[in-house]
């Protein structure tokens, strides 16, 4: 069975919460859908669990808005890795903080290194997957390929800005012969969007006070902390 988990935001404690309810078995694996990181207390306690599991379970991580703009913040350069500009202000600060970065001596984001695993953990992020009869990716797709008929054409035409940041795309109809599962955009009521069979969207607003969702395919039964 495939697991898919929702925006996470620092908030180690339902994480944990989540994974003592999911009744893994061997073979299952678990496709994180990115946002590990910001406005949360513990973004680098989630990296480390994330890690450990990865040790024991397969998993799977994408690459979410958050953690491109704490790599362009901290000077790494790449085509996924930007808005670095705008991290502090999207709960950059409460990452930063976790991993002691305002306490060191003169804190400043070309001086400053993460832990070796962590920053291989954001390194290796990839920005989607395809699995069965679902893509996932964090936010969405390139408008213009949904009705291509073609998955691959879209996902590989798709750009960064559209997998990263779309607050729209996700929820459109397509012919790309797949359900689109994303997180990215809570609902006003933190539920899970439903726009069958065109797309699932599992982002509850952990981090708001909402529920943090996993959802397992293809029976969509769903577990949920809060």
């Amino acid at each position: 069975m495939l697991y898919a988990i929702g925006d996470i935001h620092g908030e180690l404690r339902k994480l944990d919460d989540l994974l003592k309810r999911l009744p893994l078995q061997a073979d299952d694996r678990l496709i994180f859908l990115g946002d590990y990181i910001d406005r949360g207390p513990d973004s680098a306690g989630v990296v480390s669990r994330l890690l450990d599991l990865s040790r024991r379970v397969d998993c799977i991580f994408l690459l979410g808005n958050h953690e491109s703009m704490l790599l362009d913040f901290l000077g790494f350069r790449g085509p996924a890795w930007f808005g670095g500009d705008a991290f502090l202000l999207n709960g950059g600060d409460r990452t930063l903080a976790s991993y002691g970065y305002f306490s060191s001596p003169d804190p400043k984001p070309e001086t400053f290194d993460l832990p070796p695993a962590h920053e291989r953990f954001y390194r290796d992020l990839v920005p989607f997957h395809l699995e069965g009869d679902y893509a996932f990716v964090h936010a969405g797709l390139g408008e213009r390929t949904l009705q291509t008929g073609d998955l691959a054409f879209a996902l590989r035409r798709s750009r960064p800005e559209d997998l990263l940041w779309s607050r729209s795309t996700a929820e459109l109809p397509h012919n790309l012969g797949v359900t689109i599962v994303y997180g990215h955009t809570p609902s006003s009521d933190f539920q899970v969007r439903r726009n069958e069979p065109f797309s699932l969207g599992i982002d509850t607003g952990a981090v708001y006070g909402g529920t943090l969702t996993a959802i397992r395919l293809p029976d969509e039964k769903l577990y949920q902390v809060g």
